[in-house]
């Protein structure tokens, strides 16, 4: 095995442990039960697209020659860009909600710590004195 054969396994493993990782605590993430299967469903693609193309990177510039595309590394980049906007759009919508849900709260506190407002009979016995 020449060094950069050897070389090459160590950074597919490396890569494909550290997708794994990332995969399995992406799947860990709470959420609604339809979001967290949808979720889990992209994650588990995205888990075996990323695993074949470090082991096998052929596959890659093969699936981009059939699709259009000039070379794998083109392919890569574009679900990239692809998986990072909808890590923003999926990040943007978590924040709104939270942001909903912090508004509602603090109104909640707020209403919970007002005073009582005066009743009648305070009103009109302070007016008498």
């Amino acid at each position: 095995m020449s060094t950069m054969s050897s070389s090459r396994i160590i950074i597919q493993v490396l890569l494909i442990v550290a997708v794994g990782v990332i995969g399995w605590m992406m799947l860990r993430s709470p959420g609604g039960a339809r979001h967290r299967a949808g979720r889990r469903i992209v994650t588990l693609t995205f888990v075996i697209f990323a695993i074949v193309s470090i082991a096998v990177p052929a596959v890659i510039s093969r699936i981009a020659h059939f699709v259009g595309v000039g070379r794998g590394t083109d392919l890569l980049l574009y679900v990239l860009v692809i998986a990072f906007l909808l890590q923003i759009l999926s990040s943007f919508r978590r924040n709104g909600a939270r942001e909903r849900q912090i508004t509602q709260l603090a109104r909640r506190i707020a209403l919970d710590n007002a005073p009582e407002p005066p009743t009648a009979t305070r009103l009109t016995s302070t007016t008498h004195d």
